[in-house]
This record gives C-alpha cells, sequence and structure tokens, in this order.
C-alpha cells in the first residue's frame, strides 16, 4: 500500500460546508450540529474509501428474477480514539454497516511546562490479522496519538491496509505519519499548515472532543 493523502474538501462538494461549520465559533455552540457535521464527513469518506475495497460479484434473487451485483467482499474494521472519534465513527459505521469495531483510549497527558505525553490505557479490538482497519479521529495535528494508536493495534493482528479518516489535517502530523507509517491512506476533510507549540492547528477548529461533549478536566 502506497502513502497517499486525500483532501476531501479539494474542488468543492457539500462537505466544504460541513468543515466551515465546524470552524465556526459561532455554529460550534451547537453540540448536536458540531457531531452531525463529523458524522457526515465520515458517511462521505466511508463511501469515497469503499471504491478503493476489494468486491466481488454475487448472483440475487428479486421477486421477478435474478441479477448479478457486485458486493463488499470483506468487512473493514473501524478503529476510533476515544472520546473525539465517536461521532466520525458513527459516520463510517452508518455506511460499513457490517463493519467489527475496535476502540481505543488515547489523550494527551499534559506537564507543567506545557508540553504532554501520549497515554494509552485501553483497547477493544477484534483479531486484524490481514485486515482493512480503517482509524477515525477528527485532528491530526501532531501525528502522535495517531502513530502510537497503530502502534498499540498492531499487538491485535497485522492489518492488510490502513486507511486514516480525519476532519482536520496539519501537514506537520501528516509528515510525522509518514515517517513512521509509511504504508497507509489518509482521508482528510481540509489540510491546514500551521500547528502551534501546544499541539494545536491553526487555523483548526479548537478542541473536537470538548466541542462534541463538553469540556473536560486537564489531567
Amino acid at each position: 500500500m502506497i502513502f497517499m493523502v486525500i483532501n476531501l474538501s479539494h474542488g468543492y462538494s457539500l462537505l466544504n460546508d460541513w468543515v466551515s461549520e465546524l470552524r465556526d465559533e459561532i455554529i460550534q455552540q451547537d453540540r448536536m450540529r458540531f457531531r452531525r457535521n463529523l458524522e457526515r464527513i465520515g458517511e462521505v469518506a466511508a463511501y469515497e474509501i469503499s471504491k478503493h475495497l476489494p468486491f466481488e460479484e454475487k448472483e440475487i434473487q428479486t421477486p421477478l428474477g435474478s441479477t448479478i451485483c457486485k458486493t463488499l467482499k470483506e468487512q473493514p474494521v473501524l478503529a476510533t480514539i476515544l472520546r473525539a472519534g465517536l461521532p466520525l465513527h458513527q459516520g463510517l459505521l452508518n455506511f460499513f454497516d457490517k463493519a467489527d469495531n475496535a476502540f481505543i483510549s488515547a489523550y494527551r497527558k499534559h506537564k507543567r511546562d506545557g508540553s504532554f505525553d501520549i497515554s494509552l490505557d485501553y483497547v477493544s479490538s477484534p483479531d486484524l490479522e490481514n485486515r482493512v482497519v480503517i482509524i477515525s479521529d477528527p485532528m491530526l495535528a501532531t501525528g502522535s496519538s495517531l502513530v502510537k494508536t497503530i502502534q498499540f493495534l498492531r499487538e491485535e493482528g497485522h492489518p492488510r491496509e490502513i486507511h486514516i479518516v480525519t476532519a482536520i489535517a496539519c501537514t506537520v502530523g501528516i509528515e510525522y505519519v509518514k515517517r513512521s507509517e509509511p504504508n497507509c491512506k489518509i482521508w482528510s476533510g481540509a489540510i491546514d499548515d500551521e500547528l502551534t507549540a501546544k499541539g494545536y492547528i491553526v487555523p483548526g477548529l479548537g478542541d473536537a472532543g470538548d466541542l462534541a461533549f463538553g469540556i473536560k478536566v486537564q489531567i
């Protein structure tokens, strides 16, 4: 699998409108709409990824006869990083509705000097050996949590393909993922170029987890 980055907002589609609403600090106050926009981006990404997955021809019997249809050959594994990834994951699951699922707890453990480590405490996953894995995380900033998540998941098997779905990605994080995991594809709703010293994307949209589910206590 060759490393690729697909910017889903290249050109124009309705996805551009949803990204603009995710970024808008006024519209962000509506948590339900924020979650729904992430979900819709996940649905678009699922549709686009499905074009690259293996299919098979299957004879289908209708009330009036039979026909040959193309169907998905195997179900992917949908993995997400808690908690922020849940709405994006739901969008993927709306389309890959028979998929297996994996959940990973990964978060930034902040230090007093403003730096942070990535803490991984929990994973629930099926066997990933030779599977297609689609990992969702709304913000690809430094790429550290995503790379650690992939390494964590490899303990459950060796995926044949890894797809990463994100709402906003930063070029810095993309390069880090490329160096660490060169055999994957990144599907992003938009791509920004700037990263702050504290690891936040600019202009980005803020903290996706807080905007979707409420402000958390920093640990």
